[in-house]
């Protein structure tokens, strides 16, 4: 018996429920995985509370690592024994489980010098840094940009990756504590946005001129004070919403800020062309097995414990990656 956490309704953490099931073999195209450990992503919350709907019961959960169990017919690129990890949306949901069955297609094959606990950590949050930072903006070095949620697990390795390409990178966080772990990952600056003002101090930081970028996660809170901190025709990317979705408003807004373009990616967009997908994942799990990108796993939580872990993520008590460790 495989265990999987599953809600029956959407709601705060205490709809999550942990069950046994019957996992079963593989059917065509498809493996049967045993998990080492699984990614809690703020993605997950989404989900759970319905701003994503899926139909109910439903697993959560798009992030794993594991080694293949079994195989089924037609899958010629997978061998039981082989370690791999995936990420994706809908089609990857239920990773919250000690074993599952998933479609072969969106696995991806482990270095042998990224272990599973890592991979799990890092593979969604991972090729998420990894489009932002190669394919949303044609940064040139020198640039700066400004990183909301700076020392979360998607922070983490922007602000490392933002290194890499010669660029600046001022982060926000909520506390000194916070502050300390973004600037050790490669933050030039800190605001604590709990008692500075974010857009004066980029504004101070940049000598008036703002930033080319804003890689925004938090959403609500911080739409307006992004789109004051851009340069004349900045981009602000908006990648979460952690504190709530962005209100309604006039594209005018756009104008009156300097000509500001705004978009809001998903990752599934950007790995759904296999080719693309490939070069992300050899840039990303390349810097990682050459230690260029360190993967923070900051909390390790047990499956039992999965109302807890989302009470922790929610109320920013996580810095780095978190996992359930199975």
């Amino acid at each position: 018996m495989a265990k999987v956490v599953r809600f029956h309704e959407t709601g705060g953490p205490e709809v999550l429920r942990l069950e046994n099931v019957e996992v079963g073999d593989p059917g065509p195209g498809e493996v049967r995985l045993r998990h080492v450990a699984v990614g809690l992503n703020f993605a997950d919350t989404y989900f759970r509370s319905g701003l994503y709907p899926v139909p109910l019961p439903s697993g959560i959960g798009n992030e794993a690592a594991g080694v293949v169990e079994a195989v089924g017919a037609g899958v010629s690129d997978l061998v039981v024994g082989d370690r791999v990890s995936y990420t994706g949306f809908t089609n990857t949901l239920g990773a919250y489980s000690t074993q599952r069955l998933i479609a072969a297609a969106p696995l991806i094959k482990l270095p042998q010098a990224v272990s599973c606990e890592t991979a799990a950590a890092m593979t969604m949050r991972g090729l998420t840094a990894a489009y932002l930072c190669c394919k949303i903006y044609p940064f040139q070095r020198g640039d700066t940009v400004l990183l909301h949620a700076a020392a979360g697990g998607v922070g983490l390795i922007v602000s490392q990756w933002a290194k890499l390409l010669g660029l600046q990178v001022i982060g926000t966080v909520s506390s000194e504590a916070k502050a300390e772990v973004a600037r050790i990952h490669g933050c030039d600056h800190t605001i604590n946005y709990s008692h500075e003002d974010v857009a004066q101090r980029v504004r101070e930081i940049t000598n008036g001129v703002g930033v080319s970028v804003v890689f925004d996660s938090v959403g609500k809170d911080t739409f307006m004070s992004s789109l004051d901190s851009l340069k004349r025709r900045g981009l602000l990317v908006c990648v979460g919403t952690s504190s709530g979705k962005i209100p309604p408003f006039d594209p005018a807004i756009l104008a009156r800020k300097g000509s500001a373009y705004i978009t809001r990616p998903g990752l599934a967009d950007y790995i759904a062309d296999p080719t693309e997908k490939a070069e992300l994942v050899e840039a990303l799990f390349g810097h990682v097995a050459a230690g260029r990108i360190r993967i923070e796993v900051n909390q390790r939580y047990a499956l039992e414990d999965v109302v807890q872990a989302h009470r922790d993520l929610e109320g920013r008590r996580t810095t780095g990656s978190s996992i359930f460790a199975i």
